[in-house]
């Protein structure tokens, strides 16, 4: 293969050279792996996380939004979408949202840094949350009719998986596979052309919604506090770092003079 296609092969696949494609990935390992670590050594009282979910289902009786238990026995009860439920928690948080990653940083690498400054400010205003107000899940309050269907589907517990001593089984305020979903599916519905697409994008925050609710693993006030971490994070990404760099830092969904557009 002549050298000419070699260099437009690498230059389509790294942007800016293997050096900086390296340092993005030691540095969002470093800092997710980081956010696990503290997110798991964080010291959660049980009856007081016990407490605060008590609280959140209260607070969603008084406003009538208590759905989750329906959602998860509505669900539970067709088989093939609790299992399609049951892949996508598993899945989604790492394998779609870094597949999702990698393909910004390829194809659309002027927004990428934009939206990784977002997921490092997230992390951030999780970890506050987190050791603010522990919150058991569904899942965990067996006594309001929540099951565990990950746990069946798998036949694995949290309490008993491999990387338990680094899990903090009660940090459900925010949800994280919200507020992940809202970072990849708002910057993916301003990258693509076709409306449908757009929709499509713009959707996926709510099918991951209702997964982690149909699921036991989050509580509908979860669900909103995850997108609005997303939204905080958008905020200080646009307000404070893409000022302080707007040359890199900055969200351009547009490629203009870079080349085409995505069309689906």
């Amino acid at each position: 293969m002549p050298k000419r296609r070699l260099s437009e092969i690498r230059a389509s696949v790294l942007p800016k050279g293997w050096q900086d494609a390296l340092r993005q990935l030691l540095l969002f390992a470093a800092a997710y792996g980081l956010y696990q670590l503290v997110r798991g050594l964080v010291h959660s009282d049980i009856a007081m996380a016990s407490w605060n979910a008590t609280k959140v289902i209260n607070l969603e009786r008084t406003l009538h939004v208590f759905i989750e238990p329906n959602i998860q026995a509505w669900t539970v009860n067709i088989h093939w979408l609790i299992d399609l439920a049951d892949l996508s928690y598993l899945y989604s948080q790492y394998v779609v949202t870094f597949t999702i990653l990698l393909w910004i940083y390829v194809r659309r690498n002027e927004s990428f840094y934009f939206v990784r400054n977002m997921f490092m400010a997230a992390m951030v205003i999780a970890l506050i949350g987190y050791t603010v107000y522990p919150t058991a899940p569904p899942r965990l309050m067996p006594e309001w009719g929540f099951t565990d269907p990950v746990a069946q589907f798998t036949h694995i517990t949290a309490e008993r998986g491999t990387t338990s001593a680094f899990l903090n089984l009660y940090a459900a305020i925010p949800s994280m596979h919200c507020a992940f979903a809202c970072m990849v599916g708002i910057p993916m519905s301003r990258f693509v052309k076709r409306r449908w697409a757009k929709v499509l994008w713009l959707c996926y925050p709510l099918y991951i919604a209702f997964v982690v609710m149909s699921t036991g693993n989050h509580y509908l006030t979860d669900c909103v506090l995850g997108a609005t971490t997303a939204g905080l994070a958008a905020l200080i990404s646009k307000q404070l770092l893409a000022r302080a760099r707007p040359d890199v830092w900055a969200f351009r969904p547009s490629r203009g003079q870079r080349g085409h557009t995505l069309t689906a």
